[in-house]
């Protein structure tokens, strides 16, 4: 058999019986970093034999994990956190055992996206996750309007180094959309921020989930071209920081976009 095991995404004592129990009895473990989940196996004194299964060698793993099943072995498949395919490796292999009509299952577990979603209060009768905002602009700008045009609450996963980027692109299409930011997950210092855009973080650290109160009902943002023009036309009379501060206060943005979009566009 093969497994697609749920691991914690923070506490390491949110994992059950039944994940621990497969685990030692599996012959070989997956994993998407084999040093990360070292510190998890030996915590609950698991033995088995590791590999590594990551975005780099998706493929070529999953064709010799089948051929590891299709020897006798069990075997089980594991992320850093969550579940695996969620944002992370496995979605290849899933597809290469369904077309082989090769038997798996799954021992579900901890959810970032599911624990942010209850965390933020927000409306889960219907809602839609959208993993990470691509990095590459026709992706993302799809995935944006996918949010904008979804009535109901969505989910992105963003990280420390894309956090404030992935804030100003959801305003610059959704308004003044409120949101959840959530992070430190079934840890510590636990935390959920609830803002409304724009918004940004001082310092970023760690993983961020992204909770957005059904932005297809939200307001318009401003046009950048009548802000800059607007922004022309006030540094003329005033000193530009005044008329920076002017325009973010009018129009409810922060202060680093509107003197960013100054110093791209002034005259």
């Amino acid at each position: 058999m093969i497994y697609f095991v749920a691991t914690p995404i923070g506490n390491l004592d949110d994992f059950s019986f039944r994940a621990v129990e497969v685990l030692k009895n599996c012959d070989v473990i997956a994993c998407e970093d084999t040093r990360h989940s070292k510190i998890l196996l030996d915590h609950y004194g698991i033995k088995a034999k590791t590999i590594a299964y990551h975005k780099f060698n998706e493929n070529t793993s999953a064709d010799g994990i089948i051929e590891l099943e299709k020897a006798g072995k069990n075997i089980a498949i594991i992320s850093d956190a969550g579940m695996p395919v969620i944002s992370d490796p496995g979605n290849i292999l899933a597809k290469k055992l369904i077309e082989q009509n090769i038997k798996f299952t799954i021992i579900p577990g901890a959810n970032a996206g599911l624990s942010a979603l209850v965390l933020s209060g927000f409306d889960a009768s219907k809602f839609a996750f959208f993993g990470f905002l691509s990095e590459k602009n026709k992706e993302m700008k799809q995935q944006l309007e996918g949010i904008k045009n979804f009535d109901g609450t969505c989910i992105l996963y963003s990280s420390k180094y894309n956090i404030n980027k992935d804030l100003n692109n959801l305003f610059l299409t959704l308004g003044n959309a409120e949101i959840a930011i959530v992070s430190e997950i079934t840890k510590l210092h636990e935390n959920v921020i609830f803002a409304t855009l724009p918004f940004e973080l001082n310092e970023p650290k760690g993983e961020f989930v992204l909770v957005i109160k059904n932005a297809a009902k939200t307001g318009e943002v401003p046009a950048e071209k009548e802000i800059i023009a607007e922004l022309n036309k006030l540094t003329k009379t005033i000193d530009k920081n005044e008329a920076i501060k002017q325009i973010k206060d009018k129009y409810k943005l922060t202060k680093s976009y509107v003197y960013n979009l100054y110093e791209r566009n002034k005259k």
